[in-house]
């Protein structure tokens, strides 16, 4: 785990940019184990679900509430990663949700223009106190379907967000007009690469037409000061770091993927939530 924390020059790039590549967060050693991991565990293939992108692909992900003690929890808790998190939020953190997006060989679907907070306003927090974490696990190129963010478009605030297929997406004319003035980027990342990302910043990825999958781990984390307004739409629990060693350690356990402790999001919950989303 790259231990090195944010330089002030760091910060103030977060700030203006909307997004801050880390190259090698996860040394190769720890991206093996969780790529190995996630591609052998049952229990995290038996909660995803897929999401029509309008195009005629299907983006398979899973997501789930507590890190618990598996591999993904020791990688969501380590101490390098939620101490970054720390410093672009400027306090204590705790774990929103992690999740796994599988775009596989092929078939892996795209993901329409949105923002984090345009869905996750729908829950009740009242700020976008968020910072998400995007772990690359295989490489991410143009060919295989990478992230693509709009430099400096969280400075628009959140953006009102429809269906589009079975995904919420950013209304269309609004983000054409950001792009004639804001720079596209294609964020190509090796294994272990961290992208962190401001909840409002747009992006979107094209669908993964190439021989190479492109999965990917992304751990998210919010301020303790924007918890819910209403706690029966978010279970909140205080986040406990751990050192990163622990990442390598939990490998070595008989059962280190997913549990059932996790709470993983089931698709009717997130379709409630779209449908609240279309119409509001």
């Amino acid at each position: 785990m790259n231990a090195t924390v944010f330089t002030p020059e760091d910060l103030k790039r977060y700030q203006e940019d909307g997004f801050l590549l880390v190259r090698g967060m996860l040394s190769g050693q720890e991206v093996d184990l969780l790529g190995r991991t996630a591609r052998e565990d049952r229990i995290l293939d038996q909660h995803s679900f897929g999401r029509a992108d309008g195009e005629g692909g299907t983006v398979r992900l899973s997501v789930w509430n507590h890190p618990t003690d598996t591999v993904y929890g020791m990688i969501a808790r380590s101490e390098s990663l939620v101490s970054r998190a720390e410093q672009l939020l400027e306090g204590e953190v705790y774990h929103y949700h992690s999740k796994v997006i599988m775009k596989d060989a092929k078939v892996g679907g795209a993901w329409t223009w949105h923002q984090d907070y345009g869905y996750w306003y729908q829950f009740g927090f009242l700020y976008p106190f968020f910072t998400s974490a995007s772990i690359a696990v295989d490489p991410a190129t143009r060919e295989n379907g990478c992230l693509q963010v709009i430099r400096g478009s969280h400075k628009a605030g959140r953006v009102n967000h429809v269906l589009t297929g079975e995904q919420a997406g950013a209304d269309m004319e609004r983000v054409g007009k950001l792009l004639e003035r804001l720079e596209l980027v294609y964020v190509e990342m090796d294994p272990g690469d961290t992208l962190f990302f401001h909840p409002n910043l747009l992006h979107r990825s094209d669908q993964n037409r190439s021989d190479n999958p492109r999965w990917s781990m992304i751990v998210c984390y919010n301020s303790v000061e924007n918890k819910p307004y209403d706690p029966t739409l978010f279970q909140y629990m205080p986040l406990t770091k751990v050192p990163d060693a622990t990442v390598l350690e939990a490998g070595g356990r008989r059962f280190s993927g997913a549990s059932e402790d996790a709470v993983f999001h089931d698709p009717v919950t997130v379709d409630s939530a779209l449908a609240t989303l279309n119409n509001s």
